[in-house]
């Protein structure tokens, strides 16, 4: 009966770093995700801290898959030294989660503040050239976002680039795509996005920081079981 625990438990456990190494690939898919989205939208927020929640996921995830490999070899091996080893780096790496759920929290509530602060210099800075980047910037996110301007269209006309233009038009990355020839004029104003870009870039990024604390949330609690039934294999080799 007691063989018979103990195989039991060490087939839980295998799973359950089996399922580690698989969370590993997802942290780190994630993490990379947010950096790459990052970048995307890194015109609009000066805050470099804000990559701290996804640096950090992405360096659990690495450590992931030395936990899996740990805890498979201990466990194999039966292993006491390796399983307490396995169990103190898991809770190690469960605190690291907390941290980064609470990180999260932080970064995504400031968000919108720091678009708020930062999005008027960035219009302000659109010169509608590609080598430019700013001007990239713009027009990536309103092509992708299908917004034009702040707050709606018509906070290009206090856009220097409007002003030197003098050609009473947005960038025609403001144009519907479902419009044919658009030149961006304001004389058509059913050809353009209706909607403002700050709402939604601010609604991207907490989004993206949702999947952050979210992914850290569902891999804690894989952890606690973990932990758990890596406690129940220690208890089983010190009886035996």
């Amino acid at each position: 009966m007691g063989q018979c625990g103990v195989i039991s438990s060490k087939t839980v456990l295998v799973f359950l770093n089996l399922i580690f190494w698989a969370a590993a690939g997802i942290l780190c898919y994630i993490g990379a995700y947010v950096f790459i989205t990052y970048d995307d939208y890194d015109h609009f927020f000066e805050d470099i801290y804000t990559f701290i929640p996804a640096m950090v996921i992405i360096a659990v995830g690495t450590l992931l898959f030395v936990i899996g490999f740990i805890g498979c070899c201990a466990t194999v091996r039966e292993s006491r030294c390796g399983l307490v080893t396995f169990s103190a780096v898991l809770l190690l790496v469960f605190a690291t989660e907390v941290v980064v759920v609470v990180l999260g929290y932080i970064y995504r509530a400031k968000v919108e503040a720091v678009v708020n602060h930062s999005i008027q210099k960035v219009y302000n800075e659109y010169k509608g050239t590609n080598t430019d980047a700013p001007s990239r910037a713009i027009d990536y996110v309103q092509r992708q976002l299908h917004c034009c301007g702040i707050h709606n269209y018509s906070d290009w006309m206090n856009t220097h680039w409007f002003i030197e233009s003098k050609n009473n038009s947005v960038p025609v990355s403001c144009c519907k795509p479902s419009i044919s020839n658009c030149t961006g004029t304001l004389m058509r104003p059913g050809d353009l996005y209706p909607e403002g870009c700050e709402v939604l870039v601010v609604k991207k990024l907490k989004d993206i920081m949702l999947y952050v604390i979210l992914a850290a949330l569902t891999f804690a609690a894989i952890q606690v079981k973990s932990h758990l039934q890596s406690y129940t294999q220690i208890k089983w080799s010190l009886v035996t």
